[in-house]
């Protein structure tokens, strides 16, 4: 099936992979946290020193009052990330109908979510539909969130900025997502398969609770993507991290990168 092809599909990476990154720019991080906010910059950017891959970054702690941004508005092909924002769509439209989901579409978001299932994911991109999809984006604020063509989901192109939207919809009471929806989501990122709980998770404390979607994709041009979102909810508190990536010649490559920045950003939130 061509969807499930687009996010599956191993070819060469170009040779602007291997692109030296010395001109990486600085996150830009705020923070009410005395001095967070240049640690959290250096950290990350020493996270990527010396790395092929282009990142970005979103993250948000509202407990500390920190935003850090990193390339926020660049756009990446989404591969399997914007199974959150299919399962959003769906939820978001039940609502609009005062319904639930039916069993199959339980099963469906299920298998999307927690085994990243291609053919599940298809299924509900076509029963939602362009139009659903769109206008769900609009309510949600996701300016910058273009749905892939021809059913071709795993090519939406997707921001940081845009994501880590999503992420504060999913885990902080709003109109647009009900309290019912978000717990939905969060619970099925909960129940990730193990093998796929690597990225933003990496370097987590124990105190928190992981939600994770993870995405991965080689195309002919700028190598692998390899994207994370993480939302982490427990004692009291509530954080996102956003990381996507491409450029990269190999997906352990790409997770290493994720994994590099996640391991910061967990490390100076919880000093």
């Amino acid at each position: 099936m061509a969807t499930a092809l687009a996010v599956g599909l191993l070819v060469a990476p170009a040779t602007g992979a291997r692109a030296a990154t010395a001109t990486t720019p600085r996150p830009v991080c705020v923070s009410g946290r005395a001095g967070l906010a240049t640690e959290l910059s250096a950290d990350i950017a020493r996270a990527l020193r010396g790395r092929s891959a282009t990142v970005a970054v979103a993250l948000r702690d509202p407990a500390t009052g920190t935003v850090c941004t990193l390339r926020a508005d660049r756009a990446f092909d989404s591969a399997s990330v914007v199974k959150v924002t299919v399962l959003a769509t769906l939820l978001w439209d039940a609502d609009h109908h005062g319904r639930a989901l039916t069993r199959r579409e339980s099963g469906l978001a299920t298998a999307m979510i927690t085994k990243s299932d291609n053919a599940a994911t298809t299924t509900l991109w076509r029963q939602l539909g362009a139009r659903r999809v769109a206008a769900f984006l609009r309510a949600a604020g996701m300016n910058r969130t273009v749905p892939g063509d021809d059913g071709h989901w795993g090519l939406t192109q997707i921001t940081a900025r845009d994501q880590m939207r999503l992420l504060d919809l999913v885990t902080t009471p709003n109109p647009v997502l009900s309290d019912r929806a978000r717990a939905y989501v969060l619970r099925l990122m909960g129940r990730v398969i193990p093998s796929q709980r690597w990225g933003t998770p990496a370097g987590a404390p124990d105190t928190v609770l992981v939600q994770v979607k993870n995405g991965w994709l080689s195309r002919a041009t700028h190598g692998w993507r390899v994207h994370s979102l993480g939302a982490f909810t427990g004692g009291g508190r509530t954080y996102t991290i956003t990381v996507l990536s491409q450029d990269d010649r190999t997906m352990k490559a790409g997770i290493a990168t994720v994994e590099a920045v996640a391991r910061a950003v967990h490390k100076d939130l919880n000093a």
